[in-house]
């Protein structure tokens, strides 16, 4: 295992939620990973935010170490969820509440639930 490998490992186990994405969760750098950010921003939940434009061998390690070839990715409580469009179908079938309930991350459900209206 490489010292990227390990870096990875120990960010995904050491948060209940992590996002890879290009940028910050305050000022996200690409369309994908704004949206993403964007619901868990919408939905309160606390997830730790990894830039992966700020270390290329993060950017192409996550990849790996995923077998996921894009950025956004979201773990939650370790496990690789998806990128953008499966947050997003998650998002609004109301998925990703029960995978936030089964892993007790705390969010705004009246939150999820104004999305789903929106999107509806």
């Amino acid at each position: 295992m490489t010292d990227t490998d390990t870096q990875i490992k120990d960010t995904v186990t050491g948060n209940d939620v992590v996002l890879f994405m290009k940028g910050t969760k305050s000022m996200p750098q690409c369309g994908f990973s704004s949206r993403v950010a964007g619901v868990l921003n919408y939905m309160g939940v606390d997830f730790a935010d990894v830039n992966v434009l700020a270390d290329e061998s993060i950017r192409q390690g996550i990849k790996d170490f995923s077998d996921w070839p894009t950025i956004p990715q979201l773990y939650v409580k370790g496990e690789f969820v998806g990128g953008c469009d499966i947050i997003t179908e998650m998002t609004l079938s109301g998925e990703l509440d029960t995978l936030f309930d089964e892993n007790g991350v705390n969010y705004d459900k009246d939150a999820a639930d104004k999305i789903r209206e929106a999107n509806g």
